[in-house]
């Protein structure tokens, strides 16, 4: 998950001008021939009652530049005076910076042409059910653009009943990866030779207030990238080219604040030519009881992170990602790569509501060596799959048979950074 809900989302460059009473681009030249175009898309919908601030559910958009150059220094703005502050309260992550009464901003950094990028607007409970108001976020680069209009949206907010709520987050495949619960700030990460085997790091939170019973999940590797270790209650099979491991685990509970994940590896194929491979696809689904022995312990989502009950937001649960390959050395004969030990992450503050209804924001401390500065989660944890019922894995094993090969063909890359809920302030 990127940014804003990542302990350090600031990066290098400096943040776009947006006027302090609204969002504002910067305008095109008519005969600019190679330009960025940033859309900006909102996923996530739904908040559960009862989530805390201290575990704020980070909002989910995407925001891919489609234009055919480089986006630079690619900041984002929030508005949060049309929330309800009865409802629904939010947090000022780390490195933002608040402009005015209300209104925040934080950095991307450099969006290449035709990728994209995850980011998390973290949000939570103050009150009952109903209509939570209004988010304003929007998005901005320093270079001149030719569609600047949808570079902001309006996201109506519904707080429903307390329950569940899982979000999907995987990060792309690249050698020297930590297996951290999808953070993707590690400095030497790098792309990976033909024949060598790294991690996948992925992760599915529960951003909700109620326990997750049970997870299915599903794993498609690019084209060019296989399976090296997986879980033994995955399934494999091939489907439109592509590696899938269709996967559960019967018995596992996952609480508010936790997340789950396993051990996967994968190994990027010798007759691969390209240096991105497209596209990597992560989703997970609660099941509606626990039942037998979990097979991974679902692990605390920290502040270097971040049934019985219904999903509350069903939009978020899938992810995308890429395998980035290094074609200027020949192939390896030795399989395994050098994927990085996974750090013991360390508390890096703690998000306290403002009485005053303004954030505040609170410096945090330096995170763990090899976890970087960018928050997301903590251990590598992972949300156990319930016993799914027949008819739940049949209508889902279905659709992802039939209808989840479309979901590979999104030609994006998303990189995913998520802002642990310690390590921001909030307001309501």
């Amino acid at each position: 998950m990127t940014f804003f809900h990542r302990a350090a989302l600031a990066r290098a460059g400096a943040a776009a001008v947006l006027a302090v009473g609204g969002l504002t681009a910067v305008s095109s030249p008519a005969h600019a021939a190679d330009l960025p175009d940033l859309v900006l898309m909102p996923i996530s919908t739904s908040l559960a009652k009862g989530v805390e601030a201290a575990q704020a559910k980070p909002f989910k958009f995407t925001v891919r530049n489609v234009g055919t150059a480089t986006a630079k220094d690619v900041s984002v703005r929030v508005k949060t005076d049309r929330l309800k502050p009865k409802r629904v309260g939010y947090v000022v992550p780390d490195g933002c910076q608040v402009v005015a009464d209300q209104i925040y901003d934080c950095r991307l950094g450099d969006l290449p042409a035709g990728t994209s990028e995850d980011f998390g607007i973290p949000l939570f409970s103050t009150g009952g059910k109903g209509d939570g108001g209004v988010l304003t976020v929007g998005v901005a680069t320093t270079s001149p653009e030719p569609n600047p209009a949808d570079e902001f949206v309006d996201v109506p907010i519904q707080v429903t009943s307390p329950g569940y709520d899982l979000t999907a987050w995987a990060q792309d495949i690249q050698d020297n990866v930590v297996v951290d619960g999808a953070r993707q700030d590690e400095p030497d990460l790098k792309p990976v030779r033909p024949g060598v085997t790294v991690p996948l790091d992925w992760a599915v939170y529960n951003d909700g207030s109620k326990p997750a019973t049970g997870v299915f999940y599903g794993i498609t590797l690019p084209a060019g990238v296989s399976f090296v270790d997986l879980p033994e209650s995955c399934v494999r099979q091939e489907i439109l080219g592509k590696a899938q491991a269709l996967c559960e685990d019967d018995g596992a509970v996952v609480k508010p604040g936790q997340y789950y994940t396993a051990d996967v590896k994968v190994r990027v194929g010798t007759e691969v030519t390209e240096p991105v491979l497209h596209e990597g696809d992560l989703f997970a689904y609660g099941l509606d009881r626990a039942e037998g022995q979990p097979e991974e312990t679902p692990r605390v989502a920290t502040s270097a992170q971040r049934k019985a009950f219904t999903e509350v937001d069903g939009l978020d649960n899938h992810t995308t990602f890429e395998a980035f390959v290094d074609l200027s050395t020949e192939p390896s004969p030795d399989p395994s790569g050098t994927p990085t030990s996974t750090p013991t992450p360390t508390p890096t503050g703690t998000a306290q509501p403002s009485p005053s209804g303004q954030p505040s924001v609170t410096p945090t401390s330096t995170p763990t060596p090899g976890g970087g500065s960018g928050g997301g989660s903590g251990d590598g944890g992972g949300l156990p799959v319930t016993g799914m019922q027949v008819g739940l894995i049949g209508g889902i094993g279905a659709a992802v048979l039939l209808a989840g090969g479309a979901l590979l063909f999104l030609s994006r890359r998303r990189r995913v950074v998520l802002v642990p809920p310690g390590d921001e302030t909030s307001g309501d």
